[in-house]
Order: structure tokens, then sequence, then C-alpha cells
């Protein structure tokens, strides 16, 4: 279930889905996601759904994962990405193929130790961990072309979409469990446009770190 024809049966699924975007398909087909999961579960790696990693967390599942990165990409050129939620390190594996650098901010020290690891030994050098409050991004890094978030807030961090560079674009999941939305905010001269995306599932965005 690992093989290149588990890869091509999601990939398929995922077009019908209405995924357009090859480039972020062909990126899905090439990464090994089996890697970014137990081994026990490596298995149902390629099937189209959420999977636990520990921690009370979850790898998102593939559509989600490729709509979001689909939604940042109309955006442009992304030269600097921030991700919110570092997980298993799958999200920003899939975004280090569309951008230069990819900062990555993970809240729980025990993922984030095994993510960090994990993904020096994929040898993904443009991706850069922190141990952190993802309400706070990360500053020193800004202004971002592109910012996802991997975990839903009640209300959108304004400290997150301060972050972003003019014509810069944040997806993020907002709302309680079982009534989120996926939501993009582009930043423009004169402030931010919001538009509604889908109804979507993600663990809460918690403030803080464990």
């Amino acid at each position: 279930m690992t093989s290149q024809r588990a890869r091509n049966r999601l990939v398929d699924l995922l077009r019908d889905m209405g995924i357009d975007s090859e480039q972020v398909l062909e990126v899905i087909r090439t990464i090994p996601r089996h890697l970014f999961v137990d081994e026990a579960l490596g298995s149902r790696a390629y099937e189209n759904t959420a999977l636990p990693i520990g921690y009370g967390q979850t790898i998102s599942q593939p559509y989600t994962v490729a709509l979001m990165t689909s939604l940042l990409l109309d955006s442009g050129s992304m030269k600097k990405v921030l991700e919110i939620g570092s997980g298993c390190g799958y999200q920003a594996a899939v975004l280090s193929h569309f951008s230069g650098r990819v900062f990555s901010v993970e809240r729980i020290k025990g993922l984030f130790v095994k993510t960090e690891n994990r993904l020096k030994q994929l040898k993904y050098t443009n991706v850069r961990m922190k141990y952190g409050n993802g309400f706070s991004g990360w500053v020193a890094n800004g202004e971002y072309d592109a910012i996802l978030v991997a975990a839903a807030p009640v209300d959108v961090p304004e400290q997150l979409l301060s972050q972003l560079a003019i014509g810069g674009r944040l997806v993020i999941p907002i709302g309680i469990a079982g009534h989120q939305k996926l939501r993009l905010f582009t930043r423009n001269a004169s402030g931010v446009a919001e538009q509604l995306i889908d109804d979507v599932s993600f663990v809460p965005l918690l403030d803080g770190v464990q």
C-alpha cells in the first residue's frame, strides 16, 4: 500500500475531487507520506483520510493539504512561507517544493523534536522549525508571502495577518469543533480581503506551548 500505484490512485482521487493544480498533484504523488506516520499506519498512508500522529494531533487528509497549498499558490511566487502547526512535517514538506524557505512553528515539544529530526533525515533543507506559540507566528522572519495554519482558532489571529506581505495570503480554518470554515485572507495595500472556502475539520489552535 506504499507503492507508486497507491500514490497514483490517491492523485486520481484528488483530481476527481476538484484539485486542478498539476504542480500540487505531482508533489503529492512524489512525497512518501508513509514516512510521516507511524509504521503501523503506513498501509493507510495513501488513503484520503486524516491519521493520528500522537499527542492528540493528526496528519491532515491529502485533499485538505492539496487544497490549502493550491490556494496559497494562487498568490504567485512564494519566497517565504510560514506554517503554524508543524504536526508530523508532511504539509511543510509539500510547501518546501513551492517556496524558497518554509518557517514552521510547533507548540508541542515532543512533536517538535520528532518532526525536526524527521525533516532533517529526509533532507528538507529549506524548512526551519521553531518550538513556540503559533498565535505569535514567527515575527523575526516576516513578512511572508503565504501563511498556512493547520489548526483552528475561534477567530483569525491578528498577529498572523500583520506578518503577511502586501499581496500575501493566509489560509486558515476558523471555528469551534463541528462548525469550522476554511477561510482565505489576502492582504492588499488598503487592508485585508476575506474569502470563504469550505467546511473543514481540524484540531483546535491552542494558545501557549506544552
